[in-house]
């Protein structure tokens, strides 16, 4: 049986599958889900190898409440005797391996057939006939109650794996701003000037840019434990390289890297979250982990300042500080964090099947990937960055995030410039002033964890199935409450003659607003592109660090040059114009969802019209929707399941 006759049969089982799907169901025939049952639906990737007219025709949205369900789209049954309450669960899995590197069986075929023909079987032996229908060999979950899924596990595990991230990810973000009240003993002791030392702050925040577009991929073709173990150990051995360095080019190498290492939970925590928690209760899990995030930075100056003021400690233990705490997560994260990732959780069942039956047909869907450098590059790598430019709600939300993430860390030169070189405070006192944002980002967390009753209402009423823009009102209020307060702090801090707890105060405005936007647009993100969740958090994580990079820059500048009343007025004015961009999304964010390649609501938009032309530049041949190998009445209780 030679390579023609291998490519003929495969071409036949995908002619045979690609079969029409039946009518979209109204939404009369769309039977109620709790919340309780998977929620996720497929994004624009499906099982098995692609087929534009297929994907074409699959794409069919329906409107369900106020929200659309691409209940169009391909759920297909694996295991012909599941109800259809089952199908959920199991495609999670099958569709979030679908879209990984590896899965284009066209594009290996061709290379195989045209380029290097298949090597003789050897011993003389004839190649042997084919095997039974693969899929029959797949292993599944056991139905929705499977205690192997992440979202089965006990509250208990859940909570102890969400405080692991939460305290990994707060290191992370922590380790960004401590460098900041170093920077003149750093400054000092290379003899160089404060804005050259800066750039350990920067670099730090630019490592944060360029490490999601690793981790994140990464995370999704091995599973979240790996990146999140080895990005530990790579945190922790440049924080201490830090604090040993001998000179400046290797304190700003050693930050930059620490940053791209650090990077990681920043992208994929989230994505672990949505893993385990379901509509319920993952917007009171992210909110959680994005407290971690933005708390994090304002916690660090005034510890940094008492450690820098106090001779016996010096500077270079905000380094050894930081290798000390990335330590206990490596070992911590190390030692109890499980896999979260559906389809490697099904990796590692069926290699203990295979151990257990020595029946080496058995396998995950996701084994079947096989590493492709281009594919890599084209698909996986670049993903985070066409989300980014490509997807008009990640591209203007990751704008808004990213002027607000940068005005948090040009705050780290700001209220120094106000209450030390205003007020007259020390470094470590003057670090203390940030309680005023600490405060304002808990009454944001709370006042969201508040709304959580309302939404699970709002859920329960839609048929379990969630509407990403309920998400967004708390936005809109924070956007307000962050303009009101620079306008606040640059109108209050610029002399002497106003108390310094006004400024201050200035903190429970802005600290709620940068809270409130992130909290809930990490949220929308995540219910927007479920599938593609750490991507898409991945390219908004680029951008806003990025800005988070380039602020510290110029705020002393833009400061002395125009003093803090009219810094802070501009600064007000471009946040008061931005306030429209969660308003528009909240208004038409469904729409523009329903043209959307990536959402799992999405309906028949440009990337369809060039699936019926078969055109494959733009999302290449993995992530198409895929013809499905059982029958016509499999794939209806498919979709009638969703």
């Amino acid at each position: 049986m030679g390579p023609n006759t291998v490519d003929r049969a495969l071409e036949a089982a995908e002619h045979d599958a690609a079969t029409p799907i039946s009518p979209t169901p109204t939404h009369h025939e769309l039977p109620h889900r709790t919340s309780a049952e998977i929620e996720r639906v497929i994004s624009a990737s499906s099982v098995s190898s692609a087929s534009s007219s297929h994907s074409a025709r699959s794409r069919r949205p329906s409107t369900v409440g106020t929200g659309i369900v691409g209940v169009g789209m391909s759920r297909v049954s694996t295991s012909r005797d599941l109800p259809p309450t089952e199908l959920g669960r199991i495609q999670t899995a099958r569709s979030q391996h679908s879209a990984t590197v590896g899965r284009s069986i066209r594009s290996r075929r061709s290379r195989a057939s045209l380029v290097k023909p298949l090597p003789p079987f050897g011993a003389g032996k004839p190649y042997p006939p084919l095997l039974p229908n693969q899929e029959d060999f797949v292993v599944e979950f056991d139905g929705p109650d499977d205690p192997l899924h992440a979202q089965n596990w006990p509250m208990a595990k859940k909570l102890l794996t969400a405080t692991m991230l939460g305290y990994t990810t707060m290191i992370a973000s922590f380790g960004s701003s401590i460098f900041s009240a170093a920077t003149r003993a750093v400054a000092a002791d290379f003899g160089v000037s404060p804005d050259v030392s800066l750039l350990g702050v920067s670099l730090y925040v630019l490592g944060f840019a360029t490490g999601p577009t690793f981790w994140a991929p990464l995370s999704e073709l091995k599973g979240r434990r790996l990146p999140l173990v080895a990005s530990m150990f790579g945190f922790t051995i440049f924080n201490l390289a830090c604090g040993t360095a001998k000179d400046l080019q290797t304190v700003l190498i050693t930050r930059f890297f620490a940053g791209f290492f650090g990077a990681c939970p920043l992208a994929v925590v989230a994505a672990v979250f949505s893993d385990m928690f379901d509509n319920r209760t993952r917007g009171m899990a992210i909110t959680v982990f994005s407290m971690t995030v933005f708390t994090g930075p304002m916690l660090a100056p005034f510890i940094g300042g008492f450690m820098v003021e106090d001779e016996s400690i010096g500077w270079r233990w905000t380094a050894y500080l930081i290798a000390i705490m990335g330590a206990v997560a490596f070992i911590i994260d190390l030692i109890f964090l499980e896999e979260t990732y559906p389809p490697v959780i099904l990796v590692s069942k069926a290699a203990e099947l295979r151990r257990r039956t020595l029946n080496w047909g058995i396998h995950a869907k996701q084994e079947e990937i096989e590493i492709d450098v281009k594919e890599l590059i084209t698909k996986n790598f670049s993903r985070p960055m066409r989300l980014l430019f490509c997807e008009p709600i990640v591209t203007l939300l990751s704008v808004y995030m990213a002027f607000i993430y940068g005005l948090l860390y040009l705050f780290l030169t700001a209220y120094p410039f106000v209450f030390m070189g205003v007020h007259g405070m020390s470094a470590g006192v003057a670090g203390l002033t940030f309680f005023g944002m600490i405060i304002g980002q808990i009454i944001a967390g709370v006042t969201v964890l508040m709304q959580q009753p309302w939404y699970a209402r709002k859920l329960a009423a839609n048929n379990g199935v969630p509407v990403p823009e309920w998400r967004l009102p708390s936005v809109i209020a924070g956007g307000v409450a962050f303009a009101i307060g620079l306008f606040w702090f640059g109108w209050t801090g610029f002399t002497k003659d106003i108390h310094w707890i006004w400024p201050t105060l200035s903190g429970l405005m802005t600290g709620f607003g940068i809270a409130s936007i992130f909290l809930q647009a990490l949220n929308y993100l995540v219910d927007s592109y479920l599938m593609f969740a750490a991507s898409a958090i991945a390219g908004n994580t680029f951008l806003r660090s990025l800005a988070g990079a380039a602020f510290p820059l110029f705020a002393r500048y833009m400061f002395e040059g125009m003093g803090t009343q009219w810094a802070s007025t501009l600064l007000g004015c471009i946040g008061v114009a931005l306030v429209p961009i969660p308003v528009i999304f909240y208004m038409y964010g469904d729409r523009i969802r329903a043209k959307s390649a990536y959402a799992p609501t999405f309906g028949a938009g440009p990337e369809v019209a060039e699936s019926e032309t078969g055109d494959d530049s733009e999302l290449g041949h993995g992530e198409k929707e895929a013809p499905s190998s059982v029958p016509r009445t499999d794939m209806d209780a498919a979709q009638r399941a969703v």
